[in-house]
């Protein structure tokens, strides 16, 4: 590893600055993945949803990108679960304690329990959407495949418990984020107010897709 590196991470300061930066990118990739999955509603047989997923599996850098994202992903969720334990540990004194009422909302008290809920998600997603497609040898329709993944069982429920745990985590997040890399001045705060939004579309974009093949397909 090199040595800036590992000073950065033996900071606790730098271990933020690497959670908020790694986080903002996942942010933008589940933007362009949701954007992308609005190709489902755009006829009735999937086909515009088939040609968008296969732009994306032709793609010869692909390898690279989901390499690239288990490495944010990683990261952000390795240093996260870091500075939660590390912040816990420096506020064991009543000083600390006492300072800290009234600043914490339900978003941001649960971060690290929103936050492990869309780990489980994400793991259940890339079982049914990529390992078990592999496994299945599915290929070519993969509209069919998450419209039969996304009415059966538990599954349409799992995502949306596991999109309404990723709203809360972003609703604080975002603003967190932003804060931590030096951008909180008085005059941002209504632009980071309605950027947090952002985290409902998100949620409400993805929640979406199985409650539409449940009920209206």
């Amino acid at each position: 590893m090199p040595t800036w590196l590992q000073k950065i991470l033996s900071s606790s300061l730098g271990k933020k600055y690497i959670t908020a930066i790694t986080g903002l990118l996942l942010v933008l990739f589940l933007v362009a993945h949701l954007a992308g999955n609005l190709t489902i509603y755009a006829d009735k047989d999937g086909s515009a949803f088939n040609s968008y997923a296969h732009l994306i599996e032709s793609n010869p850098l692909l390898p690279l990108a989901e390499a690239g994202l288990l490495v944010l992903f990683l990261a952000h969720i390795g240093l996260a679960v870091r500075v939660t334990i590390e912040n816990r540990r420096a506020r064991r004194s009543r000083y600390a304690v006492a300072n800290d009422k009234g600043k914490k909302t339900t978003s941001s008290a649960t971060m690290i329990w929103t936050g492990l809920i869309v780990l489980g998600f994400l793991i259940l997603h890339i079982w049914n959407f990529r390992i078990g497609k592999e496994l299945a040898g599915e290929s070519g329709d993969l509209y069919t495949l998450v419209k039969s993944e996304l009415r059966q069982g538990w599954t349409p429920w799992a995502y949306v418990v596991g999109m309404g745990a990723l709203g809360f985590h972003l609703w604080h997040a975002l603003r967190s984020a932003f804060q931590t890399l030096g951008a909180a001045h008085p005059y941002l705060d209504e632009a980071w107010e309605k950027l947090r939004w952002l985290a409902v579309v998100l949620a409400l974009g993805f929640a979406s897709f199985p409650l539409y093949f449940l009920f209206y397909t």
